[in-house]
């Protein structure tokens, strides 16, 4: 999976990036290195949000995919 991510000099010093195709998927890093790490640990917490319970019947099925 390929995602664009719009990184931002941030007027404190270091950077911040937000992932547009996630809302609300954000983070910070005081370095280009620590922010890139940052970025891989805050797309994974959004992305493994678990739902609350899902209701099925007899023809559907849960399934989990790896992307």
């Amino acid at each position: 999976m390929k995602l664009k991510v719009v990184i931002h000099e941030a007027e404190e010093g270091g950077f911040w990036a937000e992932v547009p195709a996630i809302p609300g998927c954000a983070t910070q890093g005081d370095s280009f290195e620590e922010l890139l790490t940052n970025l891989y640990e805050a797309i994974e917490g959004c992305l493994s949000v678990d739902l609350e319970t899902l209701e099925t019947t007899e023809k559907s099925r849960i399934m989990e995919i790896a992307i």
